[in-house]
């Protein structure tokens, strides 16, 4: 299993390919692992919940912005504007 600096690592690369545009989690969990992807999946939104509490990321869904430790479901992933 990754820890969370290779998690955030990850996160940070796939953002960054995206050029200014936002990822799905799966996405930084596939690159991770192409195989076991689905159990890094809590992992990877639990950094995803730190780096939005250190106002280094931001949780949407639908569209908007929400409180990453609220959201259910679908989340999309991006770097503050």
């Amino acid at each position: 299993m990754s820890d969370a600096h290779t998690i955030e690592a990850a996160i940070r690369r796939v953002l960054a390919a995206r050029d200014g545009t936002t990822c799905c989690p799966s996405e930084v969990a596939r690159a991770l692992d192409s195989e076991g992807w689905r159990s890094l999946m809590t992992p990877v939104r639990a950094v995803a919940r730190e780096l939005e509490q250190r106002g280094e990321l931001q949780i949407l869904q639908r569209g908007r912005v929400v409180d990453g430790a609220r959201a259910r479901g679908p989340i999309r992933l991006r770097l503050p504007p």
